[in-house]
């Protein structure tokens, strides 16, 4: 899909979004976004193009900033300044860009990390992971997409990658309104790329693979994970690429084994297991996570680390009571393979479930399991992954590590 270049960004001329009366109260408190009843839908602004840059109007006439708009989002205004004089344009997102980037080279050591992440980063609707020197970028929002080819101009002004990869076929694309595709916007891409997490190799890939090629949000989860690893028996269910299991391993694991039902994502493991010259040490299942976990635990299996990180079990509120459930079941059969002292790790990526309750229903599938246990960590996302102060949802990553008896 070609992207449309957006005019000249002119704050004189941008048309105005006028907030109905006593709503902008979220707005001038740091709220991001205006949503579609906070907002005068006029005729006019109906017809404007979806991810228009407007100029945000308060009912007095006040300017408080300037948006991208979507008529037809429930989100209809996501904020880009709260200077309304501010041109929107590849130098303001260049500017964006090496803010992030100054904030990343502080907190994450390898050129490999999430280099955007939306709001929280004055970018809404933009993810940026960073593989070195190649780039994967999910556009979500229609402002952004609307606003790409100044995107990729800044892109190229700071990073000056090899080549730039547009994942853009999420979900979320469709309630914007925008169609899903997944390209090389610049450069070229020839197989999986290679990228160095607490010290160790793997490698994504950014043309077949999930999202944008790699969880880089579980960093610090994986380092806690190895130094518990060490001489112990780890399996890894879940383990897409490799990244719990490839890091226990290199931190002096006496056996890995690796489940995933994608082959394509075991192979990765696979190479990366070579990279590392730990593949002595690992095994690699192709096998649905549950069923093996159930045929290890009847086999009367046991290990040291027990490692679930599964892709999210609730997509949308009507799947939450179904999806705390499998996390129950999940717990359930885990603590069942944990050898008494040893350690389970549980991960959920699910947004709609909160941290107390994720930490319930692990709690009780342990307790099913006839298991007592403490919990050791509850973590969210590495810091790269920073939250937005006003958007407390955007907590989606849930961690535990948990001691058990």
């Amino acid at each position: 899909m070609a992207s449309v270049a957006p005019p000249t960004d002119d704050p004189l001329l941008r048309p105005a979004i006028k907030v109905g009366p006593g709503m902008s109260r979220r707005w001038r408190r740091g709220h991001p976004w205006l949503f579609s009843n906070e907002i005068e839908m006029t005729a006019q602004a109906k017809e404007l193009p979806r991810g228009t840059l407007v100029t945000v109007v308060d009912a007095g006439g006040e300017r408080l900033g300037v948006g991208t708009f979507n008529a037809h989002s429930l989100i209809a205004v996501r904020l880009l300044s709260r200077d309304s004089a501010t041109v929107v344009d590849a130098g303001f997102l260049a500017l964006r860009l090496r803010a992030a980037l100054a904030l990343r080279e502080i907190v994450v050591a390898a050129p490999c990390y999430r280099l955007v992440h939306s709001e929280a980063d004055g970018l809404p609707g933009l993810v940026i992971d960073r593989f070195g020197d190649v780039v994967s970028c999910q556009v979500n929002s229609a402002g952004m997409e609307r606003l790409l080819p100044a995107l990729l101009t800044a892109i190229e002004a700071v990073l000056a990658p090899r080549a730039v990869v547009l994942d853009n076929d999420t979900p979320v694309r469709e309630l914007e309104g925008l169609d899903s595709y997944h390209r090389v916007a610049t450069g070229e891409l020839n197989g999986p790329v290679e990228l160095v997490e607490n010290g160790v190799r793997f490698l994504a890939d950014l043309d077949g693979g999930q999202k944008t090629g790699w969880f880089y949000d579980q960093r610090d989860n994986r380092a806690f994970v190895a130094r518990l690893a060490r001489g112990q028996r780890v399996a890894d269910f879940f383990s897409y690429a490799g990244g719990f299991a490839i890091q226990a391993a290199a931190a002096g694991a006496s056996e890995v084994t690796l489940v995933d039902r994608s082959e394509a994502a075991l192979a990765l493991a696979e190479q990366a297991a070579a990279l590392n010259g730990v593949a002595p040490v690992c095994r690699f299942v192709r096998a649905e996570a549950f069923a093996e976990m159930a045929r290890r635990v009847a086999a009367g299996e046991r290990f040291g680390v027990v490692v679930c990180d599964p892709p999210a079990f609730v997509k949308s509120r009507k799947d939450l009571a179904t999806g705390l459930k499998g996390y129950r079941k999940m717990a359930r059969l885990a603590a069942a393979l944990v050898a008494p002292g040893g350690f389970l790790f549980a991960a959920s990526c699910s947004h709609h479930v909160t941290a107390d309750a994720f930490a319930e229903e692990i709690t009780r599938g342990v307790a099913l399991a006839d298991r007592g246990c403490r919990i050791m960590r509850a973590a969210g996302a590495a810091p790269d992954h920073p939250l937005h102060p006003a958007l407390p949802e955007s907590a989606y990553l849930k961690a535990l590590v948990l001691h058990l008896d």
